[in-house]
């Protein structure tokens, strides 16, 4: 995978892509939205993925789970693998199933030591039967527990420690859960052991306020990568260096030359990462507001 920008592959673009060829560095795909047999989601991404590498992202895994893995779901994902070589396999530290059946959303998970045992089996066994590498990314939450004992990058710290997983670095997560919960995203972003790091997302985010009038931040995917969320990536960059970066853009799709300005920004800034300016000032001042 070249330490270039992306975009998530969406249906609305098939055409526009093969038709123009856009100079991009790859393309990333839902996972679940290719585990059909066949039909014109497989044509086109057989056409696409002959020109251009693939990031396969999992959204339906359920790692953070307190039962056993869906294994019929993970023998699907095997077969989709297999079948499209991606060069990078990320899935999200989260939960949507349970006994009573499944939530369409990612849901958080309490940072306990019950809790590190059980997605560290998790991830084992997903990277056991893949046969190759994930990575996990860090969410976006909106309530913390009581019952937490440890801090988020601590725990994804040991996760990738004790099952070698790497980690997808979603910055726009950050900017969402530290506005959320009132922490310093630089803090977070300092702590986050970045030699894990394979695969960077950026996206845009929704902005409403809870019902006591506080400032309320909503991982939408609906909307250009912020202001803020641009300053941090380029921090991170500056720790880091080039490294893949997808455009996650799900909801309210724009026209294809909206989206790939937004990788053509993203691009700019990992070509220049080496000589970024530090900009912990603008940060600090952004968020006092």
């Amino acid at each position: 995978m070249p330490a270039r920008a992306g975009v998530g592959l969406k249906p609305v673009h098939y055409q526009s892509i093969l038709d123009f060829m856009p100079d991009i560095g790859f393309f990333e795909i839902h996972a679940e939205n290719y585990m059909g047999d066949g039909g014109p989601p497989h044509r086109y991404l057989e056409a696409i993925r002959s020109h251009y590498p693939l990031s396969v992202h999992g959204v339906g895994m359920s790692i953070g789970a307190d039962r056993p893995l869906d294994h019929e779901h993970l023998e699907r994902l095997k077969r989709l693998l297999e079948r499209y070589e991606p060069a990078l396999f990320s899935e999200h530290l989260a939960w949507s199933t349970h006994d009573m059946g499944f939530f369409n959303d990612l849901l958080p998970i309490p940072y306990t030591g019950e809790a590190l045992e059980r997605v560290c089996d998790h991830v084992d066994e997903i990277q056991t039967k893949l046969g190759r590498r994930m990575l996990l990314e860090n969410p976006s939450t909106y309530i913390l527990f009581v019952e937490s004992a440890m801090p988020e990058v601590e725990f994804l710290t040991q996760v990738a420690a004790r099952t070698g997983c790497g980690l997808l670095l979603d910055v726009n997560n950050v900017e969402v859960s530290a506005a959320n919960h009132g922490y310093d995203p630089l803090a977070y972003l300092d702590a986050f052991p970045i030699e894990h790091v394979g695969e960077i997302h950026l996206a845009g985010f929704a902005e409403t306020h809870d019902d006591e009038g506080r400032r309320l931040l909503i991982d939408a995917h609906d909307s250009p990568v912020r202001t803020d969320v641009w300053a941090l990536y380029a921090h991170v960059l500056n720790k880091l260096g080039p490294i893949p970066t997808a455009i996650e853009w799900d909801n309210d799709i724009p026209a294809w030359p909206v989206l790939f300005a937004e990788a053509c920004r993203a691009e700019r800034l990992l070509g220049s990462s080496n000589g970024l300016p530090d900009h912990r000032e603008a940060l600090y001042a952004s968020h006092a507001l």
